[in-house]
């Protein structure tokens, strides 16, 4: 029976997102418009032409998504999760009363603004807020303002896809320092003698030489995590204030995370000798460590919070 029921479902994805398309209306002057405002910004998106020559916003956002090392290569995951999340919230966006309304117009003249001011200062990460603002403007003037406000989420991830990492120095900095204060104070209660300078962590026989540096600080990992928390949060659960827990959670269990993946670096190091320890933070494999505290903390989290739910009030 669980099987045929599979079977059912499998083969009704496809009908069944057909019929929704089919039940969407005001498609045909949405698209039209949606295309030729991103032509905007793949032909005059861009006004920096240094880094990648291109007018293309989205060749910038390529370069900068494609660099090693990038703590902002999930940009190319978001358009994915949020198409993913619309088609989720599909029956919920349908059963809204639908219609044309004129100030989306407004917020899209807004976003052009705004568009204009990052194209004349250089600064693309304006120009890209606008084009996401300006898509979400068309959304509202093809569909109202309820549609408006119930796909705030998940249209607001799209925020993701801001390149933030190079600017993030006055965040990771501390994250670094205090890693390597957590990991320094570990070892010294695992009897390992290892001496804290600055964002160092040095063994005094010459054992082994690290730098927490801006990649260890959890930078990548807090934006993986503080995206899954969103996610989740806003999949499982209508309280915004539950909501916002999860989001707030991302940062403590990140620097968890990358603490143990750091600690047992100097482990391997201390007991192994020093290729062990570079072993660790080369390992492809090894490096997921950091998400691994942060998936489970957040699962045991949100169990916790669906059992209070379920408790009847006294």
């Amino acid at each position: 029976m669980t099987e045929h029921t599979n079977n059912e479902a499998a083969l009704g994805f496809w009908p069944d997102t057909v019929a929704c398309w089919q039940q969407l209306p005001n498609k045909s002057f949405f698209f039209p418009l949606l295309l030729a405002w991103l032509a905007l910004f793949q032909f005059l998106g861009n006004s920096i032409l240094g880094y990648v020559h291109s007018s293309s916003i989205f060749e910038w956002l390529n370069y900068d998504y494609s660099l090693v090392g990038s703590d902002d290569s999930h940009g190319y995951l978001i358009p994915f999760i949020v198409a993913g999340l619309f088609w989720w919230k599909r029956r919920e966006l349908l059963a809204l009363p639908i219609r044309v309304w004129w100030p989306g117009l407004l917020i899209t003249g807004f976003a052009l603004l705004m568009h204009i001011t990052g194209f004349v200062t250089q600064q693309p990460r304006i120009s890209l807020v606008a084009m996401f603002l300006g898509i979400y403007g068309l959304m509202g003037l093809a569909w109202g303002w309820a549609w408006l406000k119930s796909s705030i989420f998940p249209f607001w991830l799209f925020l993701f896809c801001v390149p933030v990492a190079s600017l993030a120095t006055a965040l990771t900095f501390p994250l670094r320092l205090f890693v390597t204060w957590l990991v320094a104070g570990a070892a010294h209660l695992l009897a390992i003698d290892v001496t804290r300078v600055g964002t160092q962590l040095i063994s005094p026989g010459g054992g082994f030489q690290y730098d927490v540096a801006a990649a260890c600080s959890g930078m990548h990992s807090l934006i993986a995590v503080f995206l899954l928390a969103t996610v989740y949060g806003f999949v499982m659960f209508r309280s915004p204030g539950r909501r916002l827990l999860f989001m707030v959670m991302a940062l403590p269990l990140a620097v968890v995370g990358n603490f143990i993946r750091l600690l047992l670096i100097i482990l391997a190091a201390e007991f192994f000798g020093k290729p062990a320890g570079d072993y660790v933070h080369e390992n492809g494999f090894l490096s997921m460590i950091p998400y691994i505290p942060a998936i489970v903390g957040l699962l045991l989290m949100g169990r916790w919070l669906e059992k209070k739910a379920e408790e009847p009030a006294e």
